[in-house]
């Protein structure tokens, strides 16, 4: 009974060793590894950064590709002091992208015109980028805009809106040199907007534009309705010429009929008759009816002013 009462009495003991040494490592791990990483003893670079040491003004190693290195198998003794007495920077390789807006151009024309340009750009020499240019990438823009203005002005208003392709290649063209000499690795150029700058101007053009456009409808317009007038008249002098040939062709039939008919005496004396019943019917003319074998009464009425 004494040793399982002097077990239990362990249980909490050995339960705080544990939590104690579990924080400890847990902490002590991280801050041992920081440690080593500020005296200099690895290093660590990521995807898409480079590494540049510097001690006592002079550039000690450039790490560009993404691993785990031990500096002091690199550079010695001194891979422990360089974080103390020198400098570590750290560059972002990565492709980066940037717009200029509304660059002031002015076309063989006069017209004034504002140029916008895209462009790509990336660290292609740390040690040029960091200690050649102190603004490498605001140099690049302006860079970018001189050439934009250099290069493109005074091209004729056409192609100034219609070739994009040849003026992306002319500024990249311009532009590459220099950013070289910088450390940059200048990517794609493209022309992205072409516009007027002048308020009165496109006011202008949209004047021109709405006026034409309105000359374009009422011209569509009248030659619609000139077209309909064509067919219509067409139609009605195609429908004359079919009545006045049916009308000439009328007695012709007329006359044929009665031809056939003239063959029969009876027929004939019956169809006279019934026209001429249809044309009193017709007319406007008062019929008397008497019957037969009245004669004078018939002698009265003719007698009858």
């Amino acid at each position: 009974m004494g040793e399982i009462q002097t077990s239990w009495r362990l249980v909490p003991d050995i339960a705080t060793a544990a939590i104690i040494t579990f924080v400890v490592c847990l902490i002590g791990e991280r801050l041992l590894m920081w440690c080593m990483r500020v005296c200099g003893f690895y290093a660590i670079v990521e995807e898409g950064t480079c590494h540049v040491y510097v001690l006592f003004g002079r550039v000690m190693g450039v790490l560009r590709e993404p691993g785990l290195y031990f500096l002091w198998l690199r550079w010695g003794p001194l891979a422990f002091i360089v974080n103390w007495f020198g400098k570590r920077h750290i560059l972002d390789m990565r492709l980066d992208q940037r717009y200029v807006r509304s660059q002031p151009v002015n076309s063989e024309e006069g017209a004034p015109m504002g140029i916008g340009v895209w462009y790509e750009m990336a660290i292609d020499d740390p040690v040029a980028y960091l200690f050649k240019n102190t603004d490498p990438q605001g140099s690049l823009a302006a860079n970018v805009r001189n050439a934009t203005v250099r290069t493109l002005s005074n091209m004729p208003l056409a192609e100034m809106l219609e070739t994009r392709h040849t003026m992306s290649q002319a500024v990249r063209q311009e532009v590459s040199p220099k950013s070289t000499e910088w450390g940059y690795r200048l990517g794609s150029v493209y022309i992205r907007k072409v516009h007027f700058r002048d308020t009165n101007m496109i006011k202008q053009i949209e004047e021109k534009v709405v006026n034409r456009l309105r000359q374009v409808t009422s011209a569509i317009k009248q030659d619609g309705a000139n077209q309909v007038s064509i067919i219509a008249s067409t139609a009605e002098r195609q429908a004359a010429i079919e009545f006045s040939k049916a009308q000439a062709m009328r007695p012709q039939i007329v006359g044929d009929a009665l031809q056939r008919l003239a063959g029969d005496a009876e027929v004939l004396k019956v169809l006279f008759e019934v026209l001429e019943v249809e044309r009193l019917r017709t007319g406007q003319s008062r019929i008397t009816l008497i019957p037969e074998g009245n004669n004078l009464l018939a002698q009265l009425l003719a007698t009858r002013p």
